[in-house]
């Protein structure tokens, strides 16, 4: 029990130790080396858990996927309406792309052009989630009239990713008054008058961040 606690901790480690060095160098500068210093292991103990720097790049992304999940998921079991459970799952993915290096890097890995065979595409990933909530709002009649979701989409989408992209070189790109004013800026416009004064700007709940 203990050698397989040992490993477990290792493993994460190196996991982390890969985030940092991804979201620092990027995958095609960053090496096994580097890595493995960063963890504090020896490149022996880094091969007997991950065969390549692939590996690793994947158990990033696997990592930064399941955050995100935990941040989009409860969107889709209920609670607020539509359009406040989409407010709240901005901050709180913004939140954790500003605290953990993990989301960071995960994001970032699945993005590099040409693509990485067998990259998680998490940007993918949350705009799929997006279209299904704003479906859900579409559904619900709690958007304005000749809005559609599909429209509301590619507006959500475009600004939340492009506020990842710009937040990793100034983090204010990122932070809750960043998107108080973007969905002050767009509800008018994407809300039904009558669902309007039940939305909250700044989110109903936060996620806690991770560490960085």
């Amino acid at each position: 029990m203990v050698k397989q606690e040992r490993a477990a901790r290792t493993r994460q480690a190196l996991v982390r130790a890969a985030a940092e060095v991804f979201a620092q160098d990027g995958f095609a500068i960053a090496s096994i080396n580097s890595i493995s210093r960063r963890a504090g292991v020896s490149n022996g103990a880094l091969h007997f858990h991950f065969a390549s720097k692939q590996d690793l790049a994947r158990a990033v992304e696997d990592a930064a996927a399941a955050v995100v999940r935990t941040v989009a998921g409860p969107a889709r079991e209920g609670g607020p309406e539509p359009l406040q459970r989409l407010i709240d799952a901005t901050h709180a993915l913004m939140g954790r792309l500003d605290q953990d290096v993990l989301v960071r890097a995960g994001f970032e890995l699945g993005s590099g052009s040409p693509r990485r065979d067998g990259a998680v595409d998490l940007r993918g990933q949350w705009q799929d989630w997006v279209e299904e909530v704003l479906k859900d709002a579409e559904r619900e009649g709690v958007l304005a009239e000749g809005v559609s979701a599909a429209d509301a989409a590619v507006t959500v989408v475009a600004a939340t990713v492009g506020f990842e992209q710009l937040g990793a070189d100034d983090p204010a790109w990122m932070s809750a008054a960043t998107l108080v004013q973007f969905w002050d800026l767009l509800l008018p416009r994407l809300a039904s008058a009558e669902a309007l004064g039940r939305l909250v700007p700044g989110g109903t709940h936060r996620t806690a961040p991770g560490p960085a």
